[in-house]
C-alpha cells in the first residue's frame, strides 16, 4: 500500500472530533501499458478515465454521469476548487433539467430539520444557521469554503441532505468500541438498531495500515476502535444515500437526481469505503461513479500515476493546488 496518498483520515481521532474525513490505501494494479497516460501530459483541470488513463472534456464527463443514480465527488477538504468542480457539475445537471439531490458530509443527521428550513427560504439567518448547525463543532473550518454548495441549493431550491451520522455517535464508537455503542440509547435513537455494520477484510487492512503509517505507536486497541468508528459513518453514509435512491426511483421522474454525494475523498478510494456499501444495500442494482478530486503540482507525477494504476476512482479530477499548499502526505 502507498503511503504517498492523502493522509486526510490518520488524523481519524480528528475525524471524530473535528469532523474531517477517513481515507484508505489500496495496493495498485497495473493498467495495460498501452492505455497508461504519459506522466509528462499531466496538468491541472483534466478529468482522466481510469479506465484507460486518458483525458476526457468536462462535456463528456457530464454526459456520462447524468446516467447515474449516484455520483460520488471525493474532495480534499477546504479546497476552494474542488467546490467549484462540484459546482460545475451541479449547474450542467440543472442546465439539463434534472434536479439533484445534494448530499455532504459537512452536516450530520441531526441537522436536516435545519437544512430544510435554510434551503426552503424559512426566516432562518446566517449566523443562526451556523450556531444551531454546530458548524465550529461538527465540522470546524470556515464555513465560506462550502457556502457556495448550501447557497446553491437554496437559489436552486434543491434537497440538501445531511450525510454524517451524528458525531457523538460515532465518537461513542470510537471510546468504546461497536459492541458497547450498540448497547447505549443513542444507537436507537438514530435508528442504527437494525443496521449490518460489515467488517470487511479488505477495508480493514487498507485503514489499518493507513493508521500504523500515519499515526504510528498506537495499541491494537485504539486502532480497533477507530476502524469501527470509520466502518459505523460509511456504513451511515450509505444507509442515507441508499434511501435517497430509493426515494428517487418512487417519484418515477425523469428530471429527478442524481444523487450527488459530497464527501472527503477517503470515503470514496477504491470503493472500499461508501460506494461499496452502498451496492451491497441494493444488492448491486445501482448505477453509480466515482470522481476523486486531487490537486496538482509537478512533483506528484509518481503519486498521480499510482492512483490511476490503482484505479483510485473511475474518474480523477486534477485542480490547482490552494494558497494553503499541498495536504499533508504519509511516507
Amino acid at each position: 500500500m502507498s503511503r504517498l496518498l492523502p493522509c486526510i483520515i490518520w488524523a481519524f481521532m480528528v475525524a471524530v472530533l473535528m469532523g474531517s474525513a477517513a481515507c484508505a490505501g489500496r495496493e495498485p494494479s497495473a493498467l495495460a501499458e498501452t492505455s497508461a497516460m504519459p506522466t509528462a501530459d499531466f496538468r491541472a483541470g483534466q478529468i482522466i478515465d481510469t479506465t484507460n488513463g486518458r483525458p476526457i472534456s468536462f462535456e463528456e464527463l457530464v454526459t456520462r454521469v447524468l446516467q447515474q443514480e449516484v455520483v460520488y465527488l471525493g474532495e480534499e477538504h477546504h479546497n476552494r476548487f474542488h467546490i467549484e468542480a462540484a459546482l460545475s457539475l451541479l449547474n450542467r445537471f440543472s442546465r439539463a433539467g434534472r434536479r439533484p439531490v445534494l448530499a455532504m458530509e459537512m452536516f450530520g443527521w441531526e441537522s436536516q430539520p435545519l437544512l430544510d428550513r435554510y434551503v426552503q427560504g424559512d426566516d432562518v439567518n446566517r449566523q443562526d444557521f451556523l450556531s444551531q448547525a454546530g458548524w465550529t463543532q461538527n465540522w470546524g473550518g470556515p464555513f465560506e469554503t462550502y457556502e457556495p454548495l448550501v447557497a446553491f441549493a437554496r437559489t436552486e431550491r434543491l434537497r440538501l441532505v445531511a450525510l454524517n451520522p451524528p458525531k457523538p455517535l460515532v465518537r461513542l464508537v470510537a471510546k468504546k468500541g461497536l459492541e458497547q455503542a450498540r448497547r447505549d440509547a443513542d444507537w436507537t435513537r438514530w435508528d442504527m438498531q437494525h443496521e449490518t455494520i460489515i467488517d470487511d477484510p479488505s477495508y480493514r487492512q487498507k485503514i489499518f495500515e493507513q493508521l500504523r503509517a500515519c499515526h504510528g505507536g498506537g495499541s491494537d486497541e485504539m486502532y480497533q476502535t477507530m476502524y469501527e468508528a470509520s466502518m459505523v459513518r460509511d456504513e451511515g453514509m450509505a444507509k442515507t444515500v441508499v434511501s435517497l435512491v430509493e426515494s428517487s426511483r418512487s417519484v418515477a421522474d425523469a428530471a429527478a437526481g442524481p444523487v450527488v454525494s459530497y464527501t472527503g475523498g477517503g470515503h470514496i478510494q477504491y470503493n472500499l469505503p461508501v460506494p461499496q456499501r452502498v451496492a451491497r444495500r441494493l444488492s448491486g442494482a445501482v448505477r453509480q461513479t466515482t470522481i476523486y478530486m486531487s490537486s496538482y503540482e509537478q512533483g506528484r507525477r509518481d503519486d498521480l500515476s499510482e492512483m490511476l494504476s490503482g484505479k483510485i476512482a473511475d474518474y480523477l479530477w486534477l485542480t490547482p493546488v490552494t494558497a494553503e499548499g499541498m495536504p499533508r502526505r504519509c511516507r
